[in-house]
């Protein structure tokens, strides 16, 4: 029998979270609707387990238009309203107006001739921030980076994006390596670090 890669404790024993844990958490997007995606997603999650937002993406990926940004930002009050009424999603409706925002301050950052992608990555000078964390208790909630970040989102109309929630994007987007180094995905992921975040 074959013995089951380390991996970071949190990933536990949800098939979900393992496949999550194994495939996506960590790898560089550059992709400015999965960047967007996982603002959503984020957003969302606020106050809940990411588990709890993982068996509902597809649920989101329906009832937000694909993550398509220049949809969502068209969103009426007859939708938000429709949306509030969708059982498979978190029907919190400061969260589904702030998607909505968050939709429009992406347009808004585009028509300035900036990308998702180019604006967020800038933050780590484009490159990713590898850490070397043994121990999952050495892992920030947030850091310098995130709250600078959180903060220039907010400047440019992001909401639901705190620094915690923003910390959360960066180790999911690959900005930021944070798993453990004794987890099989580390090396994979990992680059000469030019600093920590």
């Amino acid at each position: 029998m074959a013995k089951s890669p380390s991996r970071c404790p949190w990933s536990g024993t949800d098939p979900l979270m393992i496949a999550y844990h194994d495939d996506e958490w960590g790898v560089p997007v550059h992709d400015d609707r999965r960047l967007f995606e996982f603002i959503v997603l984020e957003g969302a999650q606020a106050g809940l387990s990411w588990s709890t937002i993982l068996r509902r993406r597809e649920a989101y990926r329906k009832a937000f238009a694909g993550f398509e940004p220049e949809r969502i930002a068209r969103f009426t009050k007859r939708t938000i309203e429709s949306l509030l009424q969708n059982e498979a999603i978190i029907r919190n409706r400061l969260k589904i107006e702030g998607a909505v925002q968050n939709a429009r301050a992406y347009l808004a950052l585009r028509e300035h001739g900036m990308s998702l992608d180019a604006y967020m990555w800038s933050f780590v000078d484009g490159e990713p921030v590898v850490n070397k964390w043994r121990q999952t208790s050495q892992i920030p909630a947030k850091t310098p980076i995130s709250d600078t970040m959180s903060k220039e989102m907010k400047k440019a109309g992001f909401t639901f994006f705190g620094s915690t929630i923003c910390y959360a994007h960066m180790q999911a987007t690959g900005m930021v390596n944070d798993h453990l180094v004794t987890c099989f995905r580390y090396k994979a992921l990992s680059r000469i670090p030019k600093r920590r975040a």
